[in-house]
């Protein structure tokens, strides 16, 4: 085949569930520096940065033809934070079991925990980019715990009305979280999430 540098990142994608070396080399050529100034940019460490970027293609080549990569760049940049984010909270268990305010027997339930904090807060963010209306109709219901009659009569408008904000908003996010690969990153945290 050609050169790997011409071909779309949805090519190399391809090729990549393939196990084509090529590909996976040009993809990690295309966005090594851009994740290594990402993770740098948070650990202000070098090594640091340096370990969790290769961590990360490490993992994207053993689980290739796992993945379901909608837009490569983002996916990467969002596995990026995960493990920036994972590396942060396991830094302040460190610190607690030093001071012995933490069991070392809950690690594993820590780590699901911790999967599920990260996609909530990305979860939250999303929210926080949906239409006002839309926002608010998904906060009583899924912060507040209101019915769908409760909040027609909160915000004077119809049940049904009600029930498009709140299908349009849960669409809108599940397939940002498919695009950004969060739900291929950490889908065992799933079942904590308020959007199933």
């Amino acid at each position: 085949m050609g050169a790997y540098s011409t071909y779309t990142d949805q090519e190399l994608i391809a090729l990549l569930r393939a196990a084509d070396h090529a590909a996976f080399t040009e993809i990690y050529n295309r966005y090594w520096s851009t994740l290594m100034a990402m993770a740098y940019n948070h650990t202000k460490d070098k090594s640091a940065a340096q370990e969790i970027v290769q961590e990360l293609f490490v993992g994207v080549w053993s689980r290739r033809d796992k993945l379901e990569i909608q837009t490569l760049k983002a996916y990467l940049a969002t596995a990026v934070k995960f493990s920036i984010f994972k590396q942060i909270e396991r830094e302040r268990r460190r610190r607690d079991i030093e001071h012995k305010e933490y069991k070392l027997n809950s690690y594993a339930d820590d780590e699901q925990k911790l999967e599920a904090k990260f996609l909530q807060e990305y979860i939250n963010g999303q929210v926080e980019l949906l239409p006002e209306k839309c926002r608010m109709v998904f906060n009583y219901s899924r912060v507040e715990g209101m019915t769908i009659p409760e909040i027609a009569k909160e915000m004077n408008i119809s049940e049904k009305t009600v029930e498009g904000h709140l299908t349009k908003g849960i669409k809108v996010i599940k397939t940002n979280l498919k695009d950004s690969g969060i739900l291929i990153i950490a889908v065992s945290a799933s079942s904590h999430l308020w959007i199933n």
